[in-house]
């Protein structure tokens, strides 16, 4: 077992205890903005479906129900504007996070293949990449990369944690890159309904991919659309020739979603309305934090989608959080994300109402 786990690093979140408990210490309790986990209720219709199924005594099918993968390339073609989906065009994954980590080892990549993610990402892009014994090397510009061991390209618009947004030119110029090199791009969409100043595009756009869906693959979550973080629910949707082999390979594995969980999605993808009234919920929190952050002397850099808030007041992030600890606020330190995120920190719009005015009230008093 060591030798697995010795090709991971340290688990960054440990880190965060210390300033975890100073921020707990604040008479008025903490304000967690650390962690992007939703925060607001289950919408009513959902749960209704996940009640409804608990009678489920069988085993799922990997591939989902029928009814599943409607709902998906339905929701593809309608929110996404992607044409031609069809079931061979998708695959439900227990979780998105699940799914990142194991790609690399599923796609039979190992020593001397290399997987390519943003230089500031999500870590679980390189945690991916060692499980595999795989070459992880983070890009500025993926085109100015070496393609000749290049496999897998990850891309991730919206950004987590900076929120910047690739533009439909930049996400046009990379596939058509990434196809001339014969390089699989796997496209991390799971912030795309959650654009504040810039309206995300998936690769699956024809504008982008020519109305093909060869060599992508799009990865979409229902954790933050639907608050749904707790019921482990994503998809992927893009090239069959990809998603054909993997859906082989999860049937080996049993990596099934829950049969209850796959009706509460069905449900979740068939309406646009709690979504709308989550986004205004977010809105609002995202616009007094904002302003609290830049009247308390913070400059904000991207944060023009998702759930962030990437902020830096020109110090170590580490003084930061601990200077947002002193005030019982906790916020992610940016060399979370990569060094290049050291002076930053991530902060979360996912804590209620209450929790965001009284980390207004701290940082304006």
């Amino acid at each position: 077992m060591s030798a697995v786990s010795d090709r991971l690093p340290a688990f960054p979140w440990d880190k965060l205890e210390p300033y975890k408990k100073t921020a707990a210490a604040h008479p008025d309790g903490i304000v967690d903005l650390s962690v992007g986990t939703p925060v607001d209720p289950v919408p009513e219709h959902i749960q209704k479906a996940l009640i409804a199924a608990a009678d489920s005594p069988g085993y799922p099918t990997v591939w989902g129900t029928p009814e599943l993968r409607d709902a998906i390339t339905r929701w593809v073609e309608h929110r996404l504007g992607a044409r031609e989906v069809t079931h061979r065009h998708v695959l439900p994954v227990v979780g998105s996070k699940e799914l990142v980590a194991w790609l690399p080892t599923q796609l039979g990549l190992g020593p001397g293949d290399q997987v390519a993610h943003p230089r500031l990402a999500y870590p679980t892009y390189e945690v991916g990449a060692r499980l595999a014994r795989a070459e992880h090397v983070a890009y500025d510009d993926p085109t100015e990369l070496d393609p000749a061991r290049l496999k897998l390209l990850w891309l991730n618009s919206p950004s987590n944690p900076t929120g910047r947004v690739l533009s439909k030119e930049e996400l046009t110029r990379i596939v058509a890159w990434a196809r001339t090199h014969g390089i699989l791009v796997l496209s991390d969409e799971c912030y795309i309904e959650l654009g504040w100043e810039a309206d995300p595009v998936s690769v699956l756009h024809p504008d982008v991919n020519g109305g093909s869906h060869d060599g992508i693959v799009a990865v979409h979550s229902l954790s933050k659309r639907s608050n749904l973080a707790g019921y482990r629910a994503a998809f992927l949707a893009g090239d069959p020739a990809v998603l054909g082999p993997l859906l082989q390979i999860r049937k080996h594995g049993g990596m099934m979603i829950p049969a209850p969980t796959q009706a509460a999605v069905v449900a979740a993808l068939g309406d646009d309305e709690h979504v709308r009234v989550q986004r205004e919920r977010y809105a609002a929190r995202r616009t007094a934090l904002r302003d609290a952050l830049l009247a308390h002397g913070f400059r904000i850099e991207h944060s023009e989608a998702s759930l962030y808030l990437w902020a830096t007041r020109d110090e170590s992030c580490w003084d930061t959080v601990a200077h947002l600890a002193d005030r019982g606020v906790l916020v992610a330190p940016g060399d979370f994300y990569g060094p290049a995120g050291d002076r930053f920190v991530r902060v979360a719009l996912t804590a209620t109402d209450e929790r965001v005015q009284a980390a207004v009230s701290r940082l304006t008093a």
